[in-house]
């Protein structure tokens, strides 16, 4: 095999390895610090596991409406945003902190997969949970998650 063919393989072995871990819809790990949640989080781990939302009407619907809900709210914008993920930057009002959210739209499973971090610091004073919880509740009001 010439450079040129090993190149080739080392390219499509990386872009192969990429597509497969997107398409296993697997949201970032938590740090061991206690300032990010997620759904896919062990259960047993009460600090960063937060539930899932569970969807009651439409995919189409809930994912509709939660991107509108995020555009909505102060200091917060989407950066990516597929058919089934979405990434959203969140700055806090007065230090300009940045936390991520990363969210997967499982249809099949009827669940929204949610996970809120703060980029800095250890404590984020139970922030990124806040988050999640009031987005959950707005999403309730409107009738598209339990």
């Amino acid at each position: 095999m010439n450079q040129t063919s090993i190149f080739l393989v080392i390219i499509m072995t990386a872009l192969s390895n990429t597509a497969a871990s997107a398409a296993l819809n697997k949201l970032p790990l938590c740090p061991n610090s206690p300032n990010c949640v997620s759904s896919q989080a062990q259960t047993n781990d009460k600090e960063h596991y937060i539930e899932p939302f569970k969807i009651i009407s439409t995919s189409e619907d809930v994912w509709s409406a939660l991107k509108e809900t995020l555009k909505s709210e102060a200091r917060t914008i989407i950066n990516k945003e597929a058919d089934d993920t979405l990434q959203a930057e969140v700055t806090s009002l007065i230090f300009r902190f940045v936390d991520d959210l990363h969210i997967i739209l499982d249809k099949d499973a009827k669940l929204i997969h949610i996970r809120s971090a703060s980029r800095t610091g250890y404590s984020d004073l139970g922030v990124n949970r806040k988050r999640v919880e009031t987005l959950r509740l707005k999403l309730q009001q409107l009738g598209l998650i339990e």
